[in-house]
């Protein structure tokens, strides 16, 4: 059977958002919906109908996207669901191939997405990207080294995160350029960072904040909520989530880190945090961590050429790749890559190559992380010139590592 795919009009916005509710098991409050309709660009969806019948689902948003050396369009995968009546047909490949296509016709040479199943996605070319670290830190266990830094002039203030939105913006925006992954975020999903309804809230309590700032400002904020809790001989047991933390400064951010790890009537804080986020160096006994690897953000590669020019690299290299891509045809080539601290250069070409690698390797390392070394030596990579891995690795490594820090 074919099943015609195209994006969706806004009167068919409630049997699309049906078709996500049922493959992601979440009923969402209708003001949730509300605010994820809002948030919808209705001409980058995409669906495949079974008749009158929407079965299949995928969304892009359009983002700015931190990269090493700069920023460029991304464009970010979201809604992917397929009928639980209508698996193994198919609908998923041709919905990602058909997105795919389109990415490309629109100009973007980068797509990103949050995989709800980490399987799911390397067979359409994208690459484990960025990983994230899931600590939680019991508040007995939480000291600092004794050279963390500080600064007397950073004061705390506590705030309703909502009452200063605009400073928040401008606090991020400041930051936004600093950590490959990071995007740029619009309005709609400023609302959804800030929304704090009793649904919203889960039973985790209000959104709460508080911001570093001296006599010139706003220097950091970080958000997040309690979970109340009470151990059966009455003492305090709650738990701090922790959100969203950015700061513009070491200083700043060690201050947040230390105001929330020493809440009162809370015992333990948790949170997701880049792999070398400052809090890994800080507390002094890195056990107490209780550090959770896993992954974050995946990279797909949609154009080669074009997304290897766009980035800025560590080191010089020179290097033809030979580029295995079954979904993007026109990508399975030989490019040669010559690049060096001040620019870079990717063109087609017909020489023995140096390295044989599936484009999920480019796209996990596309942003500065990734495993080039591992996968050469998993037996993933092909190595034609010995050498050439290393000094591409190196080339495209990046600090800091990437993290993209909000589920899109």
């Amino acid at each position: 059977m074919t099943y015609p795919i195209r994006p969706i009009g806004e009167a068919e916005w409630h049997a699309y958002s049906n078709v996500l509710s049922e493959g992601f098991g979440w009923q969402p409050h209708p003001q949730q919906a509300e605010r994820w309709r809002k948030a919808t660009e209705f001409d980058r969806t995409l669906a495949a109908f079974d008749g009158d019948l929407i079965v299949a689902t995928t969304a892009i948003h359009s983002f700015t996207m931190t990269v090493p050396g700069g920023a460029l369009p991304v464009a970010g995968v979201t809604s992917v669901a397929v009928l639980a009546s209508h698996r193994r047909r198919g609908l998923l490949t041709s919905l990602m191939l058909r997105q795919l296509a389109d990415i490309r016709e629109r100009g973007e040479a980068v797509a990103a997405l949050y995989a709800s199943e980490a399987a799911i996605y390397g067979r359409f070319g994208y690459g484990e990207a960025a990983n994230e670290l899931r600590v939680s830190i019991p508040k007995h266990a939480s000291a600092f080294v004794r050279h963390a830094p500080s600064d007397p002039s950073v004061r705390l203030r506590v705030i309703k995160p909502a009452e200063v939105r605009a400073d928040l913006e401008r606090l991020f925006e400041t930051v936004l350029g600093e950590r490959p992954g990071l995007y740029a975020r619009n309005a709609d999903f400023w609302d959804g960072v800030l929304a704090d309804e009793e649904f919203d809230q889960q039973g985790n309590g209000p959104l709460r904040g508080i911001v570093a700032e001296d006599s010139g400002g706003i220097r950091g904020y970080a958000l997040f909520r309690i979970k109340s809790t009470w151990g059966d001989n009455g003492a305090p047991n709650g738990e701090l989530r922790l959100h969203d933390l950015h700061a513009t400064d070491p200083a700043a951010r060690a201050a947040l880190w230390r105001s929330v790890l020493d809440r009162d009537l809370v015992t333990t804080t948790v949170a997701g945090v880049p792999v070398d986020d400052p809090i890994t160096q800080w507390v002094a006994d890195s056990r107490q961590l209780n550090a959770r690897w896993g992954d974050e953000l995946y990279i797909r590669l949609v154009e080669v050429d074009r997304a290897l020019t766009a980035r800025a690299y560590s080191a010089p290299v020179d290097v033809v790749l030979e580029v295995e891509d079954q979904a993007c045809p026109w990508n399975a080539r030989r490019w040669r890559l010559t690049a060096d601290t001040s620019g870079a250069e990717c063109k087609p070409v017909d020489e023995e190559p140096d390295l044989t690698l599936p484009v999920t390797a480019l796209g996990g390392a596309y942003l500065g992380g990734g495993s080039l070394g591992g996968q050469l030596a998993a037996g993933l990579l092909r190595e034609h010139t010995p050498g050439t891995l290393q000094s591409l690795a190196a080339a495209m490594s990046w600090t800091p590592m990437p993290w993209a820090g909000l589920v899109f």
